[in-house]
């Protein structure tokens, strides 16, 4: 698209509605700075939600409102409004928010984490594994398909168990 103004492409759109009349305007960035139509003003989220939403929480989520991370600068309204945490030492900062949020998401307020299901396997384990792949790849390669069927199926075996054997 077009400036209205001159030959430039188009990188400013505006759409005026007066008395249910739609008026679109497209504009390029010289043309609309000409006509001062650009005003850049720097829109500080964390000001915009505590106006809009501080005079309707209450004191403690008030009080929550003003602590801001001393390491990453987050305030907690932005947690609030992102839903994420900007630093590991939000979580103190914001303890007295977070432990109520994470008992009520996770039934709990400690990771506990996961544990595989089978015992991790020694390091010998884990070369004999890839020796036999190898033995396996070798067979195949020099066309010895009864050591090939022999070492596949001992790979099958080792690698269905946990214990080495």
């Amino acid at each position: 698209m077009k400036c209205h103004y001159c030959p430039s492409p188009a990188t400013v759109h505006l759409t005026d509605i007066v008395n249910g009349h739609k008026r679109e305007t497209h504009l390029c960035q010289a043309c609309a700075e000409k006509k001062q139509l650009l005003h850049q003003q720097e829109l500080n989220l964390s000001a915009i939600l505590q106006s809009v939403i501080g005079p309707h929480i209450g004191a403690l989520t008030d009080d929550l409102a003003r602590l801001t991370c001393p390491e990453c600068g987050i305030k907690y309204m932005e947690f609030k409004a992102e839903g994420r945490l900007g630093c590991p030492h939000d979580y103190q900062v914001f303890h007295t928010a977070l432990e109520p949020l994470l008992q009520r998401i996770h039934r709990a307020t400690r990771h506990a984490g996961k544990h595989p299901r089978h015992g991790r396997r020694p390091a010998a384990w884990h070369a004999e594994v890839i020796a036999l792949r190898h033995q396996l790849r070798e067979a195949v390669e020099t066309e010895h398909y009864e050591e090939a069927a022999r070492l596949r199926d001992l790979l099958r075996q080792k690698e269905a168990t946990d214990e080495p054997g």
